[in-house]
């Protein structure tokens, strides 16, 4: 009584169509594909230092903060045991 009653849906025919592929060109022959090797490595490379340079930089803020922690839990301790004397 209360479920909506929906409509009856034709049967659509499915349609395959073929889509082309982009296919990089060949290379010509005379030229070299070396540079894009070099251009692509080296973009790999650049990629990787990045990333090391950023996870040095991480762990070093990590490691200060901590260490300011501490530094900090030490300097409160040392300071509530001289207001108990």
């Amino acid at each position: 009584m209360f479920r909506p009653k929906l409509p009856d849906t034709p049967h659509v025919p499915s349609i395959t169509t073929h889509i082309p592929q982009d296919r990089a060109p060949a290379p010509i022959a005379g030229r070299s594909v070396a540079p894009f090797v070099r251009v692509g490595a080296g973009a790999v490379a650049a990629v990787v230092v990045v990333g090391v340079v950023l996870t040095a930089l991480l762990a070093a803020v990590a490691v200060s903060a901590v260490s300011v922690a501490i530094a900090a839990v030490v300097l409160r301790s040392l300071v509530t045991g001289a207001n108990r004397r």
